[in-house]
């Protein structure tokens, strides 16, 4: 193997770039050539490669996103689309691709794996809903993001005696809504995988007020049912019986865009070395995650049938803190 490539796919993630540049200067102190693929799947079926070199990822470890780019690629959920980006690699004579990203993106490097190419992924995502990983890319810095929304949200809240309903990100995994719920106190928490109504989470609200708290803060999963948006209506429609003033904040994509703390840093680093390690020596076809506070691979074929599940006891452990 003389040359490999790496993209980012999905969801940016804070720590991306840390893993580029591990992959390239890992790569180059093998003695391989490394691309990079404008993009992801897009830029990969379009072609868009550049050659990159130690100083092309000078400065970029304490930037949040990632210098290569990201999308989501419809066309590549097809076979003439996975073809395509099969023969671009073959055409530059790529003896191995590290894709870095998400659920989806490594969803996409089984299918090329497939197909034949030599593939390894990193588990980058701030969603942390990848098995085979402790914690995912981006996690730790997306959680600080959010919390320090939450503790500046109370300060106000508390002032003013009102409910704060705090969306955060997360479409079918409520992680980062436990975590930072817990973190930051909330007196109730919205999970996809714990659905509850929103009159159970007006009467949390309202025996909270009942045990002489003078505000209350709700963080909720943007995948959660009902959602922010539901809650807010329904509140709105029931504020005389409720008896209490609600206010909501979306955090929306400002969770990705923080620069990356240490923890995220240093996973991206070794997961990047790592990935090219294993290209280099012959092995391909894994994720690489975090488990246990080491590098550990999982299968991609595995990704499809698997499905990380939420900690129960840290979700008993914020009902009970909430008290």
């Amino acid at each position: 193997m003389k040359r490999i490539a790496v993209l980012t796919s999905g969801g940016d993630a804070p720590g991306m770039n840390a893993a580029i540049r591990a992959v390239v200067r890992r790569g180059v102190s093998l003695g391989l050539e490394v691309l990079g693929i404008r993009h992801g799947y897009t830029g990969l079926i379009a072609g868009e490669f550049r050659a990159l070199g130690p100083r092309d990822v000078g400065g970029i470890i304490e930037r949040g996103g990632t210098i290569l780019g990201t999308s989501r690629c419809a066309a590549f959920l097809t076979s003439r689309g996975q073809e395509t980006a099969v023969q671009q690699l073959r055409d530059r004579e790529i003896g191995g691709l590290v894709v870095i990203g998400g659920d989806g993106s490594q969803a996409g490097a089984q299918a090329l794996a497939q197909r034949g190419v030599q593939v390894v992924g990193v588990a980058s995502t701030i969603d942390n809903d990848l098995p085979g990983s402790d914690v995912t890319i981006g996690v730790t810095t997306a959680l600080d993001i959010a919390l320090e929304a939450i503790d500046r949200l109370r300060v106000t809240a508390s002032s003013h005696g009102r409910t704060f309903l705090v969306e955060v990100m997360g479409r079918t995994c409520g992680y980062l809504a436990l975590i930072a719920g817990i973190a930051g106190g909330a007196e109730a928490i919205m999970l996809p995988e714990a659905p509850q109504s929103a009159e159970e989470i007006a009467a949390a609200i309202r025996d909270a007020y009942g045990r002489g708290k003078s505000h209350a803060i709700v963080v909720v999963a943007e995948g959660a049912a009902p959602n922010a948006a539901q809650l807010a209506e329904y509140f709105a429609h029931h504020a005389a019986r409720l008896g209490f003033e609600l206010r909501v904040t979306k955090l929306g994509h400002i969770q990705r865009g923080g620069a990356p703390g240490v923890f995220d840093r240093m996973s991206a680093t070794l997961l990047g070395a790592t990935a090219v390690e294993q290209l280099h020596c012959g092995a391909h076809g894994n994720l690489l995650g975090i488990v246990n506070g080491r590098v550990t691979p999982t299968p991609l074929a595995a990704l499809a049938q698997a499905r990380k599940p939420l900690d129960a006891e840290l979700l008993r452990l914020a009902r009970v803190l909430a008290e």
